[in-house]
């Protein structure tokens, strides 16, 4: 089914539906699907159902009227029945006769009583054409409906209802017809200010001039053209004219932490999307910022209890209806995601037959292969040390030891001997299993960021440079420094869309991990070459998407969101720059102050800031962050900060 609701199909005053914001051209699209299941010519049978069913003079004129504007609007029709008190009994044989159903303006409770009268919910289960509302017919498809007064009298009255049970195509609330209602006057209230924004406290409405209109298809509702939200007693501008805005639920696990990722949820919320958060803290004890971003909150004991997460996405699903999105945007809840995903079939991301490819480096080989990255051979420690040591006499000494399944440097261990092999393996008796040894590639570490939309298509690229390892940085306590440059290298960029294709990915943001070798390899390249190292289908850890903002003057966290809600970029990006990360720890003694640090690089300075502890081993204890014009002032800061 694809929904379209309206005001007016119409501006105010035209005689035909309007083209603005891609109305005319998006019902047209969807009729063609619909009468395209009839055979190739078809033309529509639309359905009108009426909001006076018993005002015969009434019912003609909106017939007569809503005919001449479809066909003004260059629609040709097989034929235009009214669904009214005279043929009500039939009303199952006409919905399943129309291809266009059209929920006619007029009186809400009014339609509303005849809509419950012939059952209009019912005979609409399963019609997965197309319909429209316009006015009234649009505040009736909601499941819980807002009736505001109309007319003089149904302010005071204590008789009148203002919510009814509506057919349940939407929890959309609509006020229809800002232009002409905005300033009413009913029983000495006024509309707004008096009725409306006081009914707004716990409840959400949608407002805008005749032109805008909400289309909801595969159950994904979108917002087009100038509107407000009405919410809390206060009403603010959502959408401009030719813009877009996106009603989904979004649920995102684990906001709080890393503490940037509330810039995730503010530019979903932005977008209009509900943000649907869990987490395992009190909510006084968010951050303001993310609290301020979120939709709704669920706290849970132990994030990695999956029945009490499941049972807290099970509430939202029940509170706020189909669920678009899960998401955390964090390597250690991957798998988890995906199996909710798997469980309350939401498609728009990994799902577990997907989750290995992505988690698993022995798995990642067979899908670089599938997109012609070279990369460092391997073989799964499960094979045994005897095969293990046949192997290494193919790529000799040294080689890397790693989880199969893990992330960053913990559990990595570099083998120079024979002798190291066999004490890895006699301290690794009980799991050998869940390692491969890889054989060492040198060379330079970068990584290939980005933003893909739903066609796999890149919407936004980023390159960083590691020159020191973060094993290496971890296992010698070594201070960390590398940077993110002002552009991609073209080969880089190449490898890394080839990777994304070859894994499938959709609307996501990636992480993707190269060596550029420092000389050549038989097998895998020559010197510049890159070789695919590892897969991580989530954002760069740490600062590092603080750090593509500033290199590109843009807001990664909106792009992502954007991509989710529109899946487009509406973020540009703004001047580039070098952007340079410096770490200090503790235990060490440094020739320059904090204060010589800030006096020399305080006008580049983007951040300086205590590393939370959870990061700190691979990041250090205090971050410092730059913007630099020049790539030879990178060393230089690198060198004052740590020496």
């Amino acid at each position: 089914m694809i929904l379209f609701l309206t005001g007016s199909p119409t501006r105010y005053g035209q005689d035909r539906f309007t083209a603005d914001n891609g109305f005319l051209a998006r019902v047209r699209e969807a009729l063609g699907e619909a009468c395209a299941r009839r055979g190739a010519g078809a033309m529509p049978r639309v359905l009108l159902v009426s909001a006076a069913p018993d005002d015969a003079a009434f019912t003609q004129s909106v017939l007569d009227g809503m005919s001449e504007c479809i066909h003004r609007s260059g629609i040709e029709t097989e034929e235009i029945v009214m669904l009214d008190r005279h043929n009500s009994s039939r009303v199952r044989d006409l919905v399943g006769w129309a291809d266009w159903v059209i929920l006619c303006g007029g009186h809400v409770p009014t339609q509303n009583k005849f809509i419950h009268e012939i059952d209009l919910k019912s005979a609409l289960q399963g019609f997965d054409r197309v319909i429209m509302g316009c006015s009234a017919g649009s505040m009736n498809c909601a499941g819980r409906v807002y009736s505001h007064p109309e007319f003089q009298g149904e302010v005071a009255s204590p008789q009148y209802c203002r919510w009814l049970d509506g057919l349940g195509l939407t929890d959309i609330n609509l006020i229809p017809h800002l232009g002409q209602v905005r300033d009413v006057v009913i029983d000495g209230k006024r509309l707004f200010e008096d009725v409306i924004f006081p009914d707004s406290w716990n409840h959400r409405f949608y407002t805008f001039n005749d032109g805008g209109y909400v289309m909801v298809r595969d159950g994904r509702s979108t917002l087009f053209g100038e509107a407000w939200e009405i919410a809390g007693g206060a009403m603010r501008k959502v959408s401009e004219e030719n813009q877009s805005y996106s009603f989904m639920n979004l649920i995102f696990i684990s906001p709080h932490f890393p503490q940037t990722y509330w810039h995730f949820c503010a530019g979903a919320k932005n977008n209009g999307i509900n943000v649907l958060a869990i987490a395992d803290t009190n909510y006084e004890n968010l951050p303001l910022e993310l609290r301020e971003s979120i939709t709704d909150y669920y706290k849970v004991k132990n994030l990695d209890d999956y029945q009490e997460v499941y049972r807290a996405v099970a509430w939202y699903a029940h509170k706020w209806g189909k669920i678009d999105w899960i998401e955390s945007n964090n390597e250690y809840w991957l798998e988890q995601d995906a199996r909710l995903r798997t469980d309350f079939n939401v498609c728009s991301g990994l799902k577990n037959d997907q989750i290995a490819s992505i988690k698993n480096k022995s798995e990642m080989k067979k899908y670089y292969a599938l997109g012609g990255i070279p990369t460092a051979r391997q073989i799964k420690g499960s094979k045994g040390q005897k095969a293990v040591k046949a192997f290494v006499k193919k790529t000799g000494y040294p080689v890397i030891a790693k989880p199969d399944n893990g992330v960053g440097a913990m559990g990595t261990a570099k083998i120079s001997s024979a002798a190291e092999l066999d004490a890895w393996f006699a301290s690794h008796t009980d799991n050998y299993g869940l390692f491969v040894i890889e054989e060492f590639v040198t060379g330079l570490l970068v990584s290939y960021d980005a933003i893909f939309n739903s066609k796999m298509e890149p919407i936004f690229e980023n390159n960083t440079v590691f020159p020191t390892p973060i094993m290496e940085i971890v296992h010698n306590n070594l201070d960390t420094c590398y940077w993110t440059n002002k552009s991609v290298p073209r080969a880089l960029a190449d490898a890394g869309r080839r990777t994304v294709r070859a894994f499938g990915i959709k609307s996501r943001f990636v992480h993707l991990e190269f060596f550029q070798l420092d000389r050549d390899r038989e097998g895998l390249g020559k010197k510049g070459d890159y070789v695919g190292l590892e897969v991580n289908m989530r954002p760069p850890g740490g600062y590092t998407p603080d750090m593509m903002n500033f290199a590109h003057s843009t807001d990664v966290f909106q792009i992502w969101a954007d991509m989710v809600a529109f899946d487009e970029r509406r973020k540009p990006d703004g001047e580039q720059f070098y952007c340079a990360y410096a770490a200090r720890r503790d235990e060490h003694s440094y020739k320059h102050s904090h204060e010589e640090v800030m006096a020399r690089y305080g006008s580049a300075m983007c951040m300086s800031d205590r590393v939370p502890d959870a990061l700190a081993d691979d990041l250090g204890n205090h971050a410092y962050i730059v913007r630099l014009r020049e790539k030879k002032e990178i060393d230089a800061f690198f060198s004052f900060v740590t020496e």
